[in-house]
């Protein structure tokens, strides 16, 4: 296999894990029969992100490495947050649906 090869399926990886985040919310949130982010989607950014800018940095595209360090910063920031009320309060996902 070719450096080109290696690199496109690194790429697929990315965007393979990235996408896997709203199939898992969608899933759960059909289950729960509400809306829902689970903790999976924010990991599942976190992965998938990484990867596409480990890509976008060999591929030298700005616009690419940009954007992927942006969200990477929120997905981040989004399991920190989760991770300081853990225990103060219950999740979001056992708070009971407005009727």
């Amino acid at each position: 296999m070719d450096s080109h090869a290696i690199w496109l399926t690194v790429g697929f990886l990315g965007q393979a894990m990235f996408s896997m985040r709203f199939l898992i919310q969608w899933l759960k949130s059909e289950k729960k029969g509400r809306s829902v982010i689970p903790i999976e989607f924010w990991y599942l950014s976190i992965a998938g992100g990484l990867i596409l800018l480990i890509y976008a940095i060999h591929t030298a595209d700005p616009v690419f490495i940009f954007g992927q360090a942006g969200g990477l910063l929120i997905y981040a920031r989004n399991l920190h947050l989760i991770q300081r009320v853990k225990g103060k309060q219950p999740a979001v996902d056992s708070v009971p649906p407005e009727p």
